[in-house]
């Protein structure tokens, strides 16, 4: 039986995993932190449960496909709830409630900009074409070149998918309230550009947003972690934590992957940690794919995030699950992460607060609460800085709450760019991978497979199909799928 050692336990090391264990390979993963899940880990302390990373679960159709594979559904391990309100976005003066009902959301935009109900329908008609054809004719495919995509249905599709027009400017065909251009440009503020850099493709994200709906599983979402394991455990992958790879030696078609000082012996390699990492400090030079030392300065990387895990000792009114602070202006901030690389002088920001939807994640009558904040990973992450935004984002909660929440903090935590690259060797302390900008798209993005090893592969947000939770499912199936083809 050939054997698959795995670098990394985020989704798309884990379902690589299960993918070529279902295909008849010995597969093992190892997770150089304590527990399985990379960026979507959690903690438990002071009897709250903090999700570390990703909070938003949207595309539930490519989660659903993943269980399908293996012959289960989502409710097989977690209940799945969608959230109505979606989420609640904080103007300067006011605020809206995203309705999950598309008909409730229509007339909500109706009553800001006459007509735009309308608009919105063929918009969305657009925007689940293209994320209806992405799925079906881009997405999975592994990009080795372009070629892959020269064929009649991605011809045909081509010219509709609006490669080349900024999502900015696609919208403003189709609304004109400023307030209705930030909602719809919100969907792809974390791909890694500002709207007028990247493809009106991504409307794709709209139809995802508006149509699929916002979900949360009862537990966390690291419920999605331990559900990726129990099928892989099923299919006799073996899990290995605090088990950091220190280095890679080829041995003809296989690799000794040099673990707690040891040599470990692998047919294949699937490189799911940070892609830069691997590259440049586990391989030699002659080894890697990129060997200009300008090649990874020169990549557009998506924002940092300053992160805080707060538990409150009491409800907070005013609140729901998703909350965006949009009262600040949208393009300053934008121009301050990718432009001016400066901190931000009013920033947006987002606060999760799933226990107004999940009991189980904070004692009774208390709060847990996740603070993001986007940055650009130029900065240097201080101490002072994090204090100094901290209060700044409070300050603004608690004007809109009208509620005292400092005096009611029994824990607080704040995860940051140094933090990024510490515990996730995250490259520039990025946390959403590779901008999503034209030139890293695609082909153009950092290949799946290394050029220079026979048998080693990567996966992940820095490579196709790009960040986030739904893609780097993707990025494991589709690396699984080259490794078993060359076993067929």
């Amino acid at each position: 039986m050939q054997r698959v050692n795995i670098i990394g336990s985020g989704f798309s090391g884990l379902s690589a995993a299960a993918y070529l264990a279902k295909a008849g390979f010995e597969v093992h993963v190892y997770e150089k932190n304590e527990q399985l899940g990379g960026r979507a880990a959690k903690f438990e302390t002071h009897g709250f449960t903090f999700d570390m990373g990703p909070s938003w679960y949207w595309m539930p159709d490519v989660f659903e496909r993943f269980y399908q594979d293996f012959g289960h559904t989502a409710s097989d391990f977690y209940d799945l709830k969608r959230l109505d309100p979606s989420y609640r976005v904080f103007w300067d003066q006011d605020h809206w409630d995203i309705p999950a009902n598309f008909n409730d959301f229509k007339a909500l935009l109706d009553a800001e900009e006459s007509g735009a109900g309308k608009k919105l329908d063929q918009f969305l008609k657009e925007a689940k074409f293209k994320y209806e054809a992405g799925m079906k004719d881009f997405v999975f495919r592994p990009s080795h070149n372009w070629l892959e995509y020269i064929n009649w249905q991605t011809i045909s599709a081509a010219t509709r998918l609006d490669m080349f027009t900024s999502i900015r400017g696609h919208l403003k065909k189709f609304f004109k309230h400023p307030k209705l251009m930030q909602l719809m440009e919100f969907p792809v503020l974390f791909l890694g550009a500002k709207p007028d850099k990247t493809p009106a493709l991504y409307s794709l994200m709209n139809y995802a947003d508006i149509v699929l709906g916002t979900w949360y599983p009862m537990g966390g979402m690291n419920e999605i972690v331990q559900a990726f394991v129990k099928i892989g455990e099923s299919l006799g992958v073996q899990y290995h934590v605090n088990s950091p790879v220190a280095g890679i030696r080829p041995n003809g078609s296989g690799h000794y992957l040099q673990i707690k000082g040891y040599e470990i012996h692998s047919d294949f390699v699937v490189a799911a940690a940070d892609y830069h990492h691997v590259e440049q400090k586990l391989l030699q030079p002659e080894q890697r794919n990129y060997r200009n030392e300008n090649y990874w300065p020169s990549r557009t990387m998506a924002p940092t995030s300053l992160l805080f895990y707060v538990g409150v000792d009491k409800k907070i009114p005013g609140l729901k699950h998703h909350n965006l602070f949009f009262d600040a202006p949208f393009d300053q901030h934008a121009t301050e992460i990718y432009d001016t690389h400066e901190w931000p002088k009013h920033p947006l920001f987002y606060v999760c607060n799933p226990s107004k939807t999940d009991p189980s994640v904070a004692p009774e009558g208390k709060e847990n609460l996740f603070f993001l904040m986007p940055l650009s990973s130029e900065l240097e992450d201080t101490e002072e800085k994090r204090a100094y935004y901290f209060d700044l984002m409070m300050d603004r909660l608690e004007a809109r709450t009208e509620t005292n929440i400092r005096d009611a903090i029994s824990y607080k935590k704040s995860f940051a760019k140094q933090d990024f690259m510490d515990r996730y060797h995250s490259y520039r302390g990025n946390a959403y991978g590779l901008a999503n900008t034209l030139k890293q798209t695609g082909a153009w993005k950092p290949k799946l497979k290394n050029r220079h090893l026979k048998n080693f592969y990567y996966a992940g947000q820095l490579t196709v199909p790009g960040p986030g939770v739904p893609p780097s499912i993707i990025s494991g199936n589709i690396v699984a799928n080259e490794i078993i083809r060359t076993k067929d």
